[in-house]
């Protein structure tokens, strides 16, 4: 088990490590960030994840395993107010439309949209609701896959990285601006 550890920390940990340290040289966004450890089950052997906090519940969430490098912006594990916040802004039609076009830019652009969902929309909300597929997430994630190859392990990740950052402004600044508290 030893061993295996050793050449975890060499081979995942410390490259995401690097890869958060140059990001911050870069973007001061980027400097409140943790990187996760290992746990005792083998999910935690065969991914490292890393977040950097944006605002409460809302950050840029990173996971590097044999897949690849995977970037999120994600609000979630939001208390009540919070999610109460999110379903009103949504509904509102000034705020809930720029949600709206949002996500449809981030799905055009290759990002997968999910997060915890309900089946139906929320108790006080119309099923006919023009945004009732947003109304139903209890939080909301844009994930993108960038990639597996030797690239990652080259400066040039830093670029991709901050490209990807700068797609998902739109929803972190929403999120940000409109549930966070």
């Amino acid at each position: 088990m030893r061993e295996t550890r050793k050449d975890r920390e060499r081979l995942v940990r410390q490259p995401m490590v690097s890869l958060l340290h140059d990001l911050a040289r870069t973007d001061p966004v980027f400097e409140d960030h943790s990187v996760w450890r290992y746990g005792k089950t083998p999910w935690w052997w065969q991914n490292q994840s890393a977040v950097v906090r944006i605002a409460p519940n809302v950050e840029i969430g990173f996971r590097f395993n044999l897949e690849g490098l995977h970037m999120q912006g994600a609000w979630w594990y939001a208390g009540s107010d919070q999610i109460s916040r999110f379903r009103a802004a949504v509904a509102a039609e000034a705020s809930g439309s720029v949600l709206g076009d949002v996500v449809a830019e981030l799905r055009a652009k290759g990002f997968e949209i999910n997060g915890d969902v309900l089946k139906r929309a929320p108790r006080g909300y119309p099923a006919d609701h023009p945004r009732t597929t947003l109304l139903r997430h209890r939080s909301l994630l844009a994930v993108r896959h960038l990639g597996c190859d030797e690239r990652l392990r080259t400066p040039e990740v830093v670029d991709r990285v901050l490209a990807t950052r700068e797609e998902l402004g739109p929803l972190l600044t929403w999120l940000t601006d409109h549930v966070a508290p």
